[in-house]
């Protein structure tokens, strides 16, 4: 087999096809001897943009969120053009499902039988025809030069595929290829709102079984998500930053900002460490650790997962107004790295170390913070919104691993609280393992007393659909955050 020639690569990560299906000219080249065949038009590049950063995430792992960007940038796509490969790229990850259905019955072939260029443009033009106003000759002829882009013996084979599709609106083909609501309501949900089913059943036992509820939530999931804007305390003004960005204050967090547009890294106040960018809900469960009432002392907090430091840094200038001090703690260098970044001149020390080392390292004695977070690596289904290609990396089988790490990590910060000290233990995700049953489980089995205290008082008064307590979930639909888990414990 002849060695594959290296492929255009984005600060390392491979986004266009191997050598054979990846782009080279919008045309074939002019033939020898004066036979000139047609050049057809350059591909738009707002396509081409939105197709390598799919590519990139189907074939080599990569994380939207991280690889647009660079795309967008190396290919000089600003305003509109960037707004619309943004569209493109996100939409098509977030109904990929859906998208993958209809294209195996319009092909009248497993989508996973068609070569992954073709099948990557193809899920582009579908998403098109389907979830925009873009015209339909328009859809299908601009994925049909890009396919002859990528794979030019599957130009016609595109074609008919997407003529296909464009036979009949989403509703149409969710109507028929979705399997009965009555006697199929998980199946129905999945495939009419592009989420896996073992999600889908997730949400619903979350939400007390409520299949009208879990609809507005796989809605919610798959609508472009706000930005949202932390103004840290001491450092700037909530309603001075909004003013600044054209945004407003956010609903329920008294530091949150509702940015409107734009890239959030070009704000001066971001870019001076005065605001970060971080998810409102991730802003309500840190301040409300920060703000549970606390007997005796008060100057030591420990941030126990700290990495990418959004919580650490918002922790970090309420402590400065307090006089307290935060220990971040994060076992990943380069993260460790990133939280220094975010704490930078702030009362806030970090430690590159496993934070299930509580008691068997002097930087971390055990019975010595007043305050602990412990914002626990899970599955992350609570920010779908946000990642869509999550859904569909996650597996059942992700849970064992990750419960066992929660259970260990929450294990530790209760040996590292001081008796009638707080800890806060928080999940952005609504899986019941990953919440109830670890912290219930991960208590019982600490061999200290701990009594949960009610965390409803602890948000903003007025908000709605906080549950029967002492504990918290937030949503999406509910609330406009991202699906935040709260318990709040004090060791006796």
């Amino acid at each position: 087999m002849g060695a594959r020639r290296p492929g255009r690569h984005w600060r390392g990560l491979r986004v266009t096809a191997p050598e054979g299906t990846r782009p080279t000219r919008s045309g074939p080249p002019e033939g020898r001897g004066g036979d000139r065949r047609p050049v057809r038009p350059p591909l738009d590049r707002p396509r081409r943009a939105a197709y390598e950063a799919v590519a990139a995430v189907h074939r080599d792992d990569a994380f939207a969120n991280l690889v647009l960007p660079i795309i967008l940038r190396e290919e000089g796509l600003f305003g509109r053009d960037a707004a619309f490969a943004t569209e493109l790229t996100y939409g098509t990850l977030r109904h990929l499902g859906t998208l993958d259905a209809i294209l195996t019955d319009a092909a009248g072939r497993d989508v996973a039988r068609i070569d992954p260029p073709v099948r990557d443009a193809l899920r582009l033009g579908a998403y098109q025809l389907l979830h925009t106003r873009v015209p339909a000759h328009a859809a299908v002829s601009s994925t049909v030069d890009l396919v002859r882009s990528v794979a030019p013996g599957a130009t016609g084979f595109a074609n008919a595929v997407l003529r296909e599709v464009s036979t009949r609106d989403a509703d149409a083909w969710v109507a028929k290829l979705a399997p009965p609501m009555e006697t199929d309501p998980v199946g129905h949900l999945a495939l009419a709102y592009s989420h896996p089913q073992w999600i889908v059943r997730a949400f619903s036992e979350a939400l007390d079984g409520d299949l009208g509820e879990t609809a507005r939530l796989l809605i919610e999931d798959n609508e472009r998500p706000p930005v949202h804007l932390c103004a840290r305390p001491g450092l700037i003004d909530p309603v001075e930053l909004a003013d600044q960005v054209g945004g407003a204050p956010g609903a329920f967090s008294p530091y949150a900002v509702y940015l409107p547009g734009g890239a959030p890294g070009d704000i001066p106040a971001v870019v001076d460490g005065r605001a970060h960018v971080q998810d409102e809900g991730s802003q309500l469960v840190a301040v409300a650790l920060a703000d549970a009432p606390l007997d005796g002392p008060d100057g030591r907090w420990l941030d126990l997962c700290a990495g990418p430091g959004g919580k650490a840094g918002l922790l970090g200038a309420l402590a400065a107004q307090r006089g307290a001090r935060v220990t971040a703690v994060e076992v990943a260098e380069h993260r460790a790295r990133l939280v220094s970044l975010a704490t930078r001149d702030l009362p806030v020390a970090v430690l590159t170390m496993d934070g299930r080392e509580v008691g068997g390292d002097p930087k971390l004695p055990e019975q010595h913070f007043d305050r602990v977070l412990v914002d626990a690596p899970c599955t992350g289904l609570g920010s779908l919104r946000r990642r869509p290609e999550s859904r569909w990396r996650r597996q059942p089988s992700d849970l064992p691993p990750l419960t066992r790490l929660q259970r260990e990590l929450l294990g530790a910060a209760l040996r590292a609280v001081r008796p009638g000290g707080l800890v806060a233990y928080v999940t952005c995700s609504p899986h019941t393992v990953e919440t109830h049953v670890t912290v219930t489980e991960a208590a019982r089995r600490s061999g200290v007393a701990v009594d949960f205290v009610d965390a409803r008082p602890l948000l903003p008064a007025g908000m709605p659909g906080l549950g029967d307590g002492p504990t918290v979930q937030l949503w999406p639909h509910r609330h406009g955050t991202d699906a935040m888990f709260l318990a709040v414990l004090r060791r006796g």
